[in-house]
């Protein structure tokens, strides 16, 4: 599997940024939630998706024992 272009890369982060916005705040989550879904989905390979969501997490501030 190859990196997106930077081009689609932005191109993908305003169309998701305008997604989320349409979504709405109280379905934000929801929408999230069932995107990361259908892309896995679509990916069709689990430790791919399963790296995805590790480098996600990556750089945020969270608390494991909360």
């Amino acid at each position: 599997m190859s990196a997106m272009p930077f081009e689609d890369f932005e191109t993908a982060y305003e169309t998701l940024a305008t997604a989320i916005d349409t979504a709405g705040t109280e379905r934000e989550t929801l929408f999230l939630t069932r995107l990361a879904l259908v892309l896995g989905h679509e990916l069709g390979d689990i430790t791919a998706f399963r790296k995805a969501i590790k480098t996600a997490l990556e750089g945020l501030e969270y608390d494991v024992h909360s």
